[in-house]
């Protein structure tokens, strides 16, 4: 029996396998671990669907795995997948739309498109592809929704009426509108080079990178906060957050400041629905914290926030950025964030400009910390003043609300209340 990689989520039909833990002739039980894949932003681990004896170990650590794609194969198993149901057989007549025209067959839908690096075909039933043969389709551009990414006869449907949807719209995604293949650079004809692939991680990073800067009009409000103060606060805790295996860290009373922050100016926690005109305000607060790893940047989120006290948001961002430098935090903890936070004063540097993690609206951005003279009173004295970078998109915020926001958030910082840092 052969073992395929099953479907990874919306969206994901491809990783890297990080760590291929069988070999021939290991038994393997049922929803045991036979790889570790590394998807988008997280490493996941890939369970057998059945259990037997491994005869064929087809991926090692470093292949590419598109979904469907077999990864082992079991001799002598106990027991057997579930046999996946099968849609009515259709005929290829029953799902041609009258109004679907030539030119429309070739269009591009979405960029979807099936890659299998051993070269075998998307998995679908023979009446399926007998139907997408009649109908002139090509099935590497129809997602499979079922088990392994197996087409059905509905996701067949489904496709043609999306056809025949553009065909009515002119095609306005047609080929012609296709972005251009990039030509390849020979760079070793100028000098010596050495070569590396791009991780599964960089690519999930350039990808959400590029998207937000085609799509987001942004701009990035300055501010700085006198956390002089906070600082002497933090540091006459700093003792008992550790009695309680807690790290009291600037992080911690930035996500207090910014949840509450949230709460009263609902715009920077809300999400623009383009497909349906629509802005989303969430009633939840989810921030993205930034992580610097070896592999790259990651934004794991910390959930509601606003429902947490100081000790369980220091010990919980401790724990959650531990994971995701070792890579050990799972994809669901990288969704559903509604704000991010990249603090960057443990590295240095000071204002910058952050790229909206977009459907999010906005981001702060934390720089390190400097003494700098400063009027208090009618005296000139070293203040220690830490920069801040919030970046929004400027479709659903306005000028006026990011500079409320920015200078509300320095006197939070400024006036952190204790009762908050309390134990």
């Amino acid at each position: 029996m052969d073992i395929r990689l099953p479907k990874l989520g919306e969206g994901s039909e491809s990783g890297t396998a990080v760590n291929v833990l069988v070999k021939v002739g290991d038994s393997v039980k049922k929803d045991q671990t036979i790889i570790e894949l590394e998807n988008e932003k997280a490493v996941a681990p890939i369970p057998s669907t059945a259990a037997g004896v491994v005869s064929v170990v087809h991926v090692k650590a470093g292949d590419k795995v598109a979904v469907g794609q077999k990864l082992i194969t079991l001799s002598g198993t106990g027991e057997t997948a579930a046999a996946l149901a099968e849609t009515k057989p259709a005929t290829a007549a029953s799902l041609r739309p009258a109004a679907l025209v030539a030119a429309a067959a070739n269009a591009v839908v979405d960029d979807y498109v099936y890659h299998s690096p051993s070269g075998q075909p998307p998995p679908a039933s023979p009446s399926v592809r007998k139907a997408a043969r009649e109908l002139a389709i090509d099935l590497t551009r129809v997602r499979g929704t079922e088990s392994g990414g197996r087409i059905s006869m509905g996701d067949l449907r489904n496709y043609v009426q999306r056809l025949q949807q553009l065909a009515a719209s002119g095609g306005a995604h047609s080929q012609a509108a296709a972005p251009a293949v990039l030509t390849a650079v020979d760079f070793s004809q100028w000098g010596k080079v050495s070569k590396k692939p791009v991780t599964s991680l960089r690519k999930a990073i350039s990808k959400q990178m590029s998207l937000s800067w085609t799509r987001v009009p942004r701009v990035t409000q300055f501010d700085e906060a006198d956390i002089t103060d906070l600082m002497l606060l933090k540091k006459k805790y700093d003792a008992a957050y550790e009695k309680k295996g807690a790290k009291l860290t600037l992080t911690s009373f930035a996500l207090v400041a910014v949840a509450e922050l949230l709460k009263q100016n609902p715009i920077f926690n809300a999400s623009l629905d383009e497909a349906a005109g629509e802005l989303v305000f969430k009633e939840y607060y989810h921030i993205g914290i930034a992580v610097d790893t070896e592999q790259g940047l990651i934004v794991p989120v910390l959930r509601d926030v606003n429902k947490k006290n100081m000790v369980q948001l220091s010990k919980e961002l401790h724990d959650l950025a531990d994971r995701t430098r070792s890579r050990k935090v799972a994809l669901d903890e990288l969704k559903g964030g509604t704000f991010s936070i990249s603090n960057q004063g443990g590295i240095g540097g000071s204002f910058f400009t952050p790229i909206v993690n977009i459907p999010e609206v906005a981001i702060l951005g934390i720089g390190k910390g400097v003494l700098k003279p400063a009027v208090k009173g009618k005296e000139i004295t070293p203040r220690l003043m830490l920069p801040l970078s919030l970046a929004y998109d400027h479709r659903i915020i306005d000028g006026g609300q990011a500079a409320r926001f920015i200078r509300d958030l320095s006197q939070a910082f400024e006036q952190f209340p204790e009762s908050k840092v309390k134990i």
